[in-house]
């Protein structure tokens, strides 16, 4: 489990195909002796498992990570190059400050930037959402995108609004997100269990 709180920005190092899995390695600033081997991490917002480890000069660790087909046909990842920056969040342990909202690391899909209006160092993004996933997104809830906890400030049909503060902006990869990217996006998962329940009772289960 995670909370949408980036903690670092990786690096994509290099992309192996090995049949049809794909096997990524991503330079981060996490101190090599604090990452386990088996280890999860979101990646962008995809949880996948450390599988191994190396040094990068005195400063970078270099993971490697294994992502299945249908990992690669739901979210951004096989539109992803060496050089692309990506959030990175470890696993959240007992005791952490939950400082964001849930979030598992199972991308539902791929979301696109409709628009990006900065002012006073901040900027309010609207995002077009899958169509089977708009349901899911409400003003004032909770929605994960390329791994950030962030907050609805309005929603439109299938487009929905947020607005990042200069921090957010500064520490991850949004600053430099433009109209027309693509972002994973995970709902807010109360908001599925909730339509799940009203599902099930309007069929009478």
């Amino acid at each position: 489990m995670f909370t949408g709180i980036i903690t670092e920005v990786g690096e994509v190092v290099s992309i192996e195909d090995h049949g049809t899995v794909k096997r990524l390695a991503i330079a981060c600033g996490y101190p090599i002796d604090s990452i386990p081997i088996g280890a999860s991490i979101a990646n962008a917002g995809i949880c996948l498992t450390v599988t191994t480890l190396a040094a990068r000069g005195n400063t970078a660790t270099v993971f490697t990570v294994d992502a299945s087909s249908e990992t690669v046909d739901r979210t951004t990842l096989g539109d992803w190059q060496p050089g692309r920056r990506i959030n990175l969040e470890r696993a959240l342990r007992i005791g952490d400050e939950l400082g964001g909202h849930i979030v598992s690391g199972h991308v539902d899909g791929v979301a696109e930037i409709v628009s990006r209006e900065d002012r006073d160092g901040t900027a309010r993004f609207v995002f077009r959402a899958p169509g089977p996933l708009a349901r899911f997104i409400a003003e004032k809830g909770s929605v994960a995108l390329d791994g950030t906890s962030l907050t609805v400030n309005g929603v439109d049909g299938d487009t929905f609004s947020v607005t990042l503060i200069p921090h957010t902006l500064a520490v991850t990869t949004w600053g430099q997100a433009q109209p027309g990217d693509r972002v994973n996006i995970e709902v807010d998962t109360m908001a599925r269990y909730a339509a799940r329940l009203a599902d099930t009772r309007d069929a009478g289960y």
